[in-house]
């Protein structure tokens, strides 16, 4: 790592087998190493709070704690930008947004949630080279099967940029969890397996304090820890607790009345039949502790339970002493952390369904009380909380809460999960009209947000059930939203351009009544894209601009250059008019670096691409293509990925190279089949992809497959495509 050669390594192990002990042993080994050490992890509640352990890594290296207020995180920023030489204006928006500043100032800033999503992992990824620059920092992310999809996308990107750093990244996690990022030569793992027979009686032998064991005594640990580390430990606890074990002759053997004793068979019965042998009151101290999380402050504690304080710390020390909890900090700012997760799980199972729900309660009720001043902070941990406890108003009210901040911070994965559990919440209170209206408004934002994931069938399943009610009560506002999302599906799925035409202009007569800016925008964007593949091409041209006219007005750089690019595709390039098409597709280039937007790149670098192609300029297209492939894998437009490949597949072709044309039509195939999204390019790219191979004398002509392919053509604008 010193040498600038960037490693990374994962630990992978089923519950109790020692991730978080293997992880602690190497950090207590590099204690006197000149390195930074920093710690994230991913809890229970965390899946869907976008960033969490990342937020945690930021929060270490600005030395930010839970008391501090927004001028104090801003001034430590500021402080720890200055130490690591980085340019606080370009980079301070991103990061105070994050860590939940309320004025971040980043609303200043105008770009697309792909650029914007783009700025936080290229701030967050400033930050770990910077810090390596230092000192060689070792990052470790804990438990990466709860993570929330905008962390492993954060470390993934990482993951490709550390080869040329001093940067140690360590990740434990279950071995349910599949990371997406794939194999590098740099990136090696680690499989613990449960003990073998020998290492389990050398465990035991450990914590009995003798290697000299009865035979009916270890035949009893074998079968019943089955190899597990931790479980070794807690039976060996258990038995001691029932005291079924005695020494004799420095050897350890079995009571010979053990037929009458229940001895614990599994691992929740180990802990249950420890936890068991606490008084009532310390036991309520702990499942307390279990429904906060496996960590939880002294403040948060004392807060939910109705004992003396006195009291309170007494049973924590009991649960300390009895190696429960493990204790940090200084009284009163104190933490407590479960030994292990699965103690914590186990405790929190335990928990009969009342007591739970108003425990869940209490502490939703307590972290509002205590966080005031920072409670963006905890939207995610609210949501999870008000949910169990079933209390679906402010359940609702906290994920709506959440699904907005995650939109500033364009965690597009959370803003869906968060709105679903909005429809959930509101779906189980009375159905009032209040609350009737609230549900339209969930489900047609959800269809907004998945059809910009391009999930068009989940999009149309959403706001399928308000449908009717949305009419009925005209409720005008929705309306249009709502025939926007039948329109697009109908157009990019089902290729029935009759309804989809029906459906959008349905939507724009209703927002251009209402004069809903950001509906008409988005109605003449599907409309000028479903003309222009029927080869209504004046008429498509009219609503393009329109959405020109309306990001002119509001001086949106980003949107003006993806318009252009779009017209120069879709209307110059397929009418035949080439040297248009050129023009104004450089017109667009130009536009997308002055707008420095990653949304408005992949769409530039792409139509010019495809247009340079039809010049002939081959070289060049393929370098512009390739830059277009680059920035659609970097932002939510994954379904303009299919007409890169496509593209650069036709690119390969003309110069012969046919093993990389037939890699890229594969892939635009793959991504229009698991989608299930324009089935014209899909059957397109089918007959691209059987002409290389033909071409490559890798196939002979099957007529009769690609007849069929071609007759299911029902773009019009791709007809001459298809039969060339």
């Amino acid at each position: 790592i010193r040498t600038a050669r960037g490693q990374a390594f994962s630990i992978i192990a089923e519950a109790g087998i020692g991730k978080s002990r293997l992880l602690y042993e190497f950090r207590k080994a590099i204690v006197n190493e000149n390195a930074t050490f920093l710690e994230g992890k991913c809890l229970s509640y965390s899946r869907s709070v976008a960033y969490h352990p990342v937020i945690d890594i930021l929060k270490s290296t600005f030395d930010i704690i839970e008391d501090d207020r927004d001028r104090d995180i801003k001034m430590k920023v500021k402080k720890g930008l200055g130490i690591l030489g980085v340019d606080e204006t370009s980079m301070q928006p991103y990061l105070l947004e994050l860590l939940s500043v309320k004025d971040s100032g980043i609303y200043k800033i105008q770009m697309s949630s792909e650029e914007k999503k783009n700025r936080f992992n290229e701030a967050l990824k400033r930050i770990v080279f910077k810090s390596s620059e230092i000192r060689p920092l070792v990052m470790a992310i804990e438990d990466l099967h709860w993570i929330d999809k905008s962390s492993e996308e954060v470390l993934k990107d990482l993951l490709d940029n550390i080869s040329g750093m001093r940067v140690f990244l360590l990740f434990t996690y279950r071995p349910e969890f599949i990371h997406t990022w794939g194999a590098r030569s740099y990136h090696n793992q680690l499989n613990l397996n449960r003990l073998s027979n020998r290492e389990s009686l050398m465990m035991a032998s450990y914590h009995l304090g003798t290697e000299n064991l009865d035979k009916a005594l270890e035949n009893l640990i074998l079968e019943k820890t089955e190899g597990i580390p931790f479980f070794v430990e807690e039976f060996i606890k258990s038995l001691r607790d029932l005291e079924i074990v005695e020494r004799r002759d420095n050897t350890c053997h079995l009571k010979k009345d053990i037929s009458a004793i229940t001895i614990p068979t599994s691992i929740q019965d180990v802990i249950l039949s420890r936890v068991d042998k606490l008084t009532d009151a310390t036991k309520k101290v702990i499942q307390a502790g279990s429904v906060i999380e496996r960590e939880f402050s002294y403040e948060l504690i004392k807060k939910i339970s109705d004992i003396a304080e006195q009291e309170l710390l007494s049973h924590l020390s009991v649960l300390k002493d009895s190696e429960h909890l493990f204790e940090r900090g200084i009284y009163p700012d104190l933490t407590y952390i479960f030994k292990h997760t699965l103690t914590r799980e186990v405790i929190y199972d335990s928990i009969l369904t009342k007591r739970k729900k108003k425990l869940h309660a209490a502490v939703g009720k307590a972290i509002e009380d205590l966080y005031k001043e920072n409670i963006s902070e905890y939207f995610g941990v609210l949501v999870a909380h008000f949910m169990e406890s079933e209390n679906h108003e402010l359940a609702a009210e906290y994920s709506n809460l959440a699904s907005k901040k995650a939109v500033k911070t364009s965690a597009k994965n959370d803003v869906v999960e968060y709105t679903k559990k909005i429809i959930f919440c509101l779906e189980k209170l009375p159905k009032t009209d209040d609350i009737q209206k609230r549900i339209i408004d969930a489900r047609t934002k959800l269809g907004l947000y998945l059809i910009e994931l391009n999930h068009f069938h989940e999009a149309n399943k959403a706001i399928r059930p308000v449908i009717d009610i949305a009419l009925n009560t005209n409720y005008e506002k929705r309306i249009p939203q709502i025939y926007t999302v039948i329109g697009s599906e109908r157009f990019c799925v089902k290729e029935n351009f009759k309804e989809a035409f029906e459906y959008l202009e349905k939507a724009l007569s209703v927002s251009e009544k209402i004069q809903d800016i950001t509906s008409i925008l988005n109605v003449n964007f599907w409309l000028g894209m479903a003309l222009a593949s029927n080869c209504e091409f004046g008429r498509a041209q009219h609503h393009l601009e329109q959405v020109i006219s309306i990001n002119v007005k509001r001086n949106s750089l980003p949107w003006l250059a993806v318009m252009k690019a779009m017209i120069s595709l879709l209307i110059h390039y397929f009418r035949g008019d080439i040297n248009k098409a050129y023009q104004l597709s450089q017109e667009s280039l130009q536009t997308s670096k002055k707008a420095g937007d990653i949304n408005s790149k992949l769409f530039a670098y792409s139509g010019h691409g495809t247009i340079l192609n039809a010049k002939g300029f081959f070289n060049e297209a393929e370098e512009a293509l390739s830059k277009g492939l680059e920035y659609c894998q970097k932002s939510s437009q994954l379904w303009w990925m299919a007409w890169c490949n496509l593209s650069l597949g036709d690119v390969y072709y003309n110069i012969k190279k046919y093993r990389k044309a037939q890699n890229h039509y594969l892939q635009a195939i793959d991504f229009l089949e698991k989608e299930k999204i324009y089935p014209s390019f899909l059957n397109l790219s089918k007959i691209a992809r059987l002409r290389t191979k033909v071409a490559a004398n890798k196939s002979k002509v099957n007529f009769e497959s690609l007849q069929m392919n071609a007759s299911k053509n029902k773009f019009e604008v791709l007809n001459g495509m298809t039969k060339r």
